[in-house]
């Protein structure tokens, strides 16, 4: 049975749940008017709740979430993390940098990106700033090993569209294919697709989505085929077919932990051993060293043609043709600002706080009062949040508690802290401000094992 990074990661990383006080949406739930951004993760906020993952569907309103920085085709090679910015720092000027992360990624012999996952942490997440509306999309990589972990590279649009590769750390010759439609549930969906060693080999692997036809590759190699014309839904009169702008996410993520359902738990391969020989440094990690992007043009007959900077939607649809590109503004002034108030800057600063924390907003606000600002770790697919099954019947969720503190890097050992990301203590990215540390020191017969990490989501 193949799980969605999504469903599964709800239950994973539903971490700023935990406290209680954090309003949730999803189906016909919408976010109240102070708190009007839905994240991937069914949590309401602002700042950057507002962003990367901002549900327009489950939103205040439309004009909620900020518009999406559109396609760029390009090269990303990911040896350094001067193109990295923490999603605590990030407030939507695409110029500034190529990728968001959460967690700890770390550069491996300024040859590639480690995705980290120390014990007590939900592990490390890279999210493109730029989205993509149909194109080829390559990532190459090895992944993890180990059960409980899984390695993910996927698409994921802001109305839970998905397009999945997942590498489960128990299965080394399989790469999971799988696709969603608005986190519609369908287990059908999934295809296991044979790849040698996922851990000693590196591969490319390739997404090719077009409007009419979907691809999933392996060094080259088309595995599987997908066409539109076989996703029609009788119930629902839709196509479920991944249609909607999405962003590149990059994650490793502990989908075997004790909190988790027994279904994801058994998917993953069993729980984490956070005593593993498979982790280095006290850390499981997953390496990417290239992403390549290709855009391709909007569906034929497609008319909403409006400016060339933004993705935007014009309708809670969330289907291809509610789609609109404009010349809006993808950018907050602040961590308390809004799609529907970007210019909101109660402390002419960008300081955030993470989800489960509390952080003075203004001399008018006190810490109790203030709203959400940074969702909490996220990562891998999210189909689930408040999902639906295959039927579109509205699915609650319900959340798990955890921890989501940020993870620091130690000079001395290079070893991130056993506290997750997350936090605003972490500082990651922006150049000379990323984190950067010598190679693992992999011992003989271990190296094949030591390649992995994370994705962390709050779903549900």
């Amino acid at each position: 049975m193949k799980y969605s990074a999504a469903a599964a990661l709800a239950a994973t990383f539903s971490l700023a749940s935990a406290a209680g006080s954090i309003p949730t949406c999803g189906e016909n739930n919408l976010c109240p008017s102070d708190t009007p951004c839905c994240s991937q993760y069914g949590q309401c906020g602002v700042g950057a709740y507002c962003l990367g993952g901002c549900n327009p569907r489950h939103s205040f309103d439309l004009q909620s979430c900020v518009a999406a920085p559109v396609c760029q085709s390009a090269d990303y090679k990911l040896d350094n993390l001067d193109d990295v910015m923490p999603n605590t720092q990030y407030l939507g000027d695409a110029s500034k940098a190529n990728w968001v992360s959460s967690g700890t990624p770390v550069v491996y012999n300024n040859e590639a990106i480690l995705l980290t996952m120390a014990p007590s942490t939900v592990g490390t997440l890279l999210m493109s700033t730029h989205y993509v509306w149909y194109g080829q999309i390559s990532a190459t990589m090895t992944t993890s090993q180990g059960a409980g972990v899984v390695t993910a590279f996927i698409l994921m649009s802001d109305v839970q569209d998905e397009i999945d590769f997942e590498f489960v750390g128990v299965d080394l010759e399989s790469a999971q294919s799988n696709f969603y439609f608005q986190g519609i549930t369908d287990y059908q969906n999934g295809d296991n697709l044979t790849v040698s060693n996922t851990v000693e080999n590196t591969h490319t692997y390739t997404i090719d989505w077009q409007p009419d036809s979907l691809s999933w590759a392996i060094d080259g190699n088309v595995m599987r085929t997908l066409n539109r014309n076989d996703t029609y839904n009788s119930t629902t009169q839709q196509y479920h077919y991944p249609q909607s702008p999405s962003r590149v996410q990059l994650s490793l993520w502990p989908a075997g932990l004790s909190s988790n359902g027994e279904g994801t738990i058994q998917w993953s391969g069993g729980l984490v051993d956070w005593n593993s020989p498979y982790m280095q440094n006290g850390y499981y990690y997953a390496m990417v060293s290239d992403v390549t992007v290709k855009c391709y043009d909007p569906p034929d007959g497609w008319s909403n043609n409006k400016g060339s900077k933004a993705y935007y939607y014009e309708s809670s649809y969330g289907t291809n043709d509610t789609i609109a590109i404009g010349n809006n503004s993808t950018e907050l002034a602040s961590f308390y600002a809004t799609g529907d108030n970007p210019k909101v800057d109660p402390n002419a600063s960008s300081s955030a706080k993470a989800s489960g924390t509390k952080t003075a907003s203004a001399a008018t606000q006190s810490a109790s009062q203030a709203p959400e600002t940074v969702p909490g770790v996220s990562g891998g697919g999210a189909a689930g949040i408040s999902g639906t099954d295959s039927q579109g019947t509205a699915q609650g969720g319900s959340a798990n508690s955890g921890s989501s503190d940020s993870g620091t890097n130690s000079a001395a050992g290079a070893q991130p802290s056993s506290q997750g990301g997350g936090s605003t203590s972490f500082s990651q990215g922006g150049g000379s401000s990323g984190t950067s540390q010598a190679p693992p020191k992999l011992g003989a017969g271990s190296a094949v094992a030591l390649l992995g990490f994370f994705v962390a989501c709050l779903l549900i």
